[in-house]
C-alpha cells in the first residue's frame, strides 16, 4: 500500500479543506508514491517518535500538531523541530498532520471531547463560513432524476441532518445553434423553446472541481448552461468548538472533578465559581480563549479549553466558569480515534498508536 493511499483515507477522515488558513496540514515530509511498511499514530511527531516509528518499523507518522507550522529557513538540527525533521528524513519516515482539519469536523476533536463527558444534544459551536457554495444548472425533465443523482453522490444536496436536498422548477429555456452546433433538440439555425427543469443544489466549496465533473458527465446537452454561487450561510456541521449537554446538572466543583477525571487532567485553572449547577457545557480543544463570547452567547454554563491567559478569565463576566483543563489533555483521546478510524478503513496493516507521551507540560 502506497502513502497516497492511508492519505486518501485520512482525507476522508479530515478534509484538508477544513483546516483554517493558519495551519500547516497534510503531508509535511516524505513521498506520497512510497511504499507503506506501517503507520504511527501520534499526538506530536517529536524525535523520539520517530525514534518509535523507526523501532516499528512504520515509515508514516500520523500526527495531530504539524511538526512544520511556520516557515524554515535552514534546516542545522539546532531545535527540536528541525532535529525530528533530520530523522525522519535520513529514515525515510513521511510526516502527515491533520490538525485543524479534525478540529473542524462535526465527528473531530471536539465530538471527541463531548463523548468523553458524555454529553448529548451536541452541535457546532463556531459555525464554518464562506463555505457553502450554490449550484444552479437547466436540462430537460428526462435527464433531471439522472443528473441530480450524480449532483447527490459527488457531495451535493448535505443540508445539516438531511441529504440529497435539491429545489426543482420548471420553465422555458430557449436557444437557437449556430454553424458549430450539435443541438439535442432541435436543428442548427432553429430557435427552440423547451420546457425545461432548473436544479439548485448546495456544496461544500471543495468539492467544486467533483460537482462539475459530474455535471458535465450527465448532462444531456452538448452546452451546459450552469452558475456558480458563494453563500453567506454558515456551515452547522463544520466548525470549531462544540456545545452540548450533560445528561444530569451537576454542581460546580463536582463537574470540575468529574472533568479533571475523565480528561486525566492532572489540574484545571477555573474562572470564579458562581454557585450554580452546571448543564450546558461548550468546549474546544487546545487554545480556545477567541471563543470565550462564543460559549457565553451559546448559553453555557461552563468553557472547557486550555492556554488561557490571566485578564481571559476575567472575559466569564460571571456568566459561566471558564476552565483550562491543559492543551494535551484536551486533545487527549485524538491520536485514539485516528488509529480507530484506520484500523476499521485498512485491515490487515500495521496501525499502530504510538506509546511517546509527547505533553510538554508537567505538574508537581
Amino acid at each position: 500500500m502506497k502513502i497516497k493511499e492511508i492519505i486518501s483515507e485520512l482525507e476522508e477522515m479530515a478534509p484538508l479543506a477544513y483546516a483554517e488558513d493558519f495551519d500547516n496540514v497534510g503531508l509535511l515530509v516524505g513521498d506520497q508514491n512510497s511504499e507503506t511498511t506501517g503507520v504511527l499514530v501520534c499526538h506530536d511527531a517529536l524525535e523520539s517518535v520517530i525514534d518509535e516509528a523507526i523501532a516499528k518499523k512504520c515509515n508514516l507518522v500520523v500526527c495531530f500538531h504539524p511538526i512544520l507550522f511556520s516557515g524554515l529557513k535552514k534546516i542545522t538540527g539546532k531545535n527540536y523541530v528541525e532535529r525530528s525533521i533530520i530523522k525522519a528524513i535520513k529514515n525515510d519516515v513521511a510526516i502527515y498532520a491533520v490538525h485543524t482539519a479534525l478540529d473542524n469536523h462535526q465527528e473531530g476533536v471536539n465530538k471527541i471531547f463531548c463523548d468523553a463527558l458524555g454529553l448529548t444534544n451536541t452541535k457546532i459551536l463556531i459555525p464554518k463560513s464562506n463555505f457553502i457554495r450554490k449550484l444552479v444548472t437547466y436540462t430537460i425533465l428526462e435527464n433531471a432524476e439522472k443528473l441530480r443523482n450524480a449532483l447527490f453522490d459527488a457531495g451535493a444536496g448535505n443540508i445539516g441532518n438531511y441529504e440529497n436536498c435539491s429545489f426543482n422548477s420548471k420553465g422555458i429555456g430557449t436557444y437557437m445553434g449556430n454553424e458549430h452546433s450539435n443541438p439535442e433538440i432541435g436543428e442548427r439555425f432553429e430557435f427552440v423553446e423547451n420546457e425545461e427543469i432548473k436544479i439548485e443544489v448546495t456544496f461544500e466549496k471543495h468539492l467544486e472541481n467533483k460537482i462539475l465533473k459530474a455535471l458535465f458527465k450527465n448532462h444531456i446537452y452538448e452546452e451546459v448552461a450552469y452558475e456558480i454561487y458563494d453563500l453567506q450561510n454558515k456551515n452547522q456541521n463544520i466548525g470549531l468548538g462544540m456545545i452540548g449537554e450533560l445528561t444530569v446538572p451537576m454542581e460546580e466543583t463536582s463537574f470540575l472533578n468529574f472533568v479533571k477525571d475523565k480528561m486525566q487532567a492532572d489540574g484545571i485553572r477555573h474562572s470564579s465559581f458562581l454557585g450554580k449547577s452546571i448543564k450546558k457545557v461548550a468546549v474546544l480543544g487546545g487554545s480556545g480563549s477567541f471563543a470565550i463570547k462564543n460559549a457565553i452567547q451559546a448559553g453555557a454554563d461552563a468553557f472547557l479549553t486550555a492556554d488561557l491567559k490571566y485578564h481571559q478569565f476575567y472575559e466569564a463576566e460571571n456568566q459561566l466558569i471558564l476552565a483550562d483543563i491543559g492543551h494535551f489533555e484536551s486533545e487527549r483521546y485524538t491520536k485514539n480515534y485516528i488509529v480507530d478510524f484506520l484500523r476499521k478503513k485498512i485491515l490487515n496493516f500495521a496501525i499502530v498508536l504510538s506509546e511517546e507521551n509527547t505533553n510538554p507540560v508537567k505538574y508537581l
